[in-house]
């Protein structure tokens, strides 16, 4: 077996409410395997986008720690962070979040220029994973002249980009119909296989949830293997 490619081990957090603090994570302990997909149910407001962005250090844990490939996440500097967030880490969330002032093949291809790759290389990247997606015709349309669909299309390939070891999605079908959050899932299930890609992935979608290698629920702060 091999090592996990992402682990959380004892990871508490805590928010300051109207009657004090919340722990919202409470000892919450995880292993990925590379290639895996593991889905994250639990209820609105329960703390699934808090343990993404803890795991994808966007956030930092009262206590416990991350590990990346056996890198501890908060045991690095900031620009170590950064660096290991661009180079590692693929995001998805539910609101694409794409530049609206670049095409879909820039907004994909940005993610390759901030390591310095150069640029005919990371448009050429850029270009299979979208036309693997199924957006060949749409490669240079601005987000604003693509569907709803067809933008998270583009946010997943962002987040492929570059074959990162964890992709971090957060409700990335939540505004899709079901046949095109089905199919997105596929897709996004596909890639990660290939490649050798962890994901784990926020959904309130049970039937796809049913579809992954793993499902997990967040309750009452902790993981609980459903």
């Amino acid at each position: 077996m091999s090592p996990p490619i992402l682990e959380a081990r004892d990871l508490w957090k805590s928010y300051q409410g109207p009657a004090g603090p919340v722990d919202v994570l409470r000892g919450v302990d995880l292993a990925m395997a590379p290639g895996e997909v593991v889905a994250l149910l639990g209820a609105s407001g329960v703390g699934k986008s808090t343990l993404l962005n803890v795991l994808g250090s966007l956030d930092t844990p009262d206590r416990g720690a991350a590990l990346l490939a056996g890198t501890s996440l908060f045991g690095l500097p900031a620009s170590g962070q950064a660096r290991l967030r661009n180079e590692a880490i693929g995001f998805v969330f539910q609101f694409h979040h794409l530049l609206p002032e670049f095409t879909a093949i820039e907004n994909v291809a940005m993610k390759l220029r901030l390591r310095g790759i150069e640029n005919s290389k990371a448009l050429e990247a850029s270009r299979l994973l979208l036309e693997r997606f199924g957006l060949a015709a749409r490669l240079h349309h601005a987000p604003d002249a693509l569907s709803g669909g067809e933008q998270q299309r583009v946010a997943v390939a962002r987040a492929l980009v570059g074959d990162p070891k964890v992709v971090l999605a957060d409700e990335p079908t939540g505004n899709l119909d079901a046949r095109t959050a089905a199919t997105l899932f596929e897709e996004l299930h596909t890639v990660a296989r290939e490649r050798g890609i962890a994901i784990l992935w926020a959904t309130h979608n049970e039937a796809l949830a049913a579809r992954s290698d793993r499902i997990l629920r967040l309750s009452d702060g902790q993981l609980v293997e459903a």
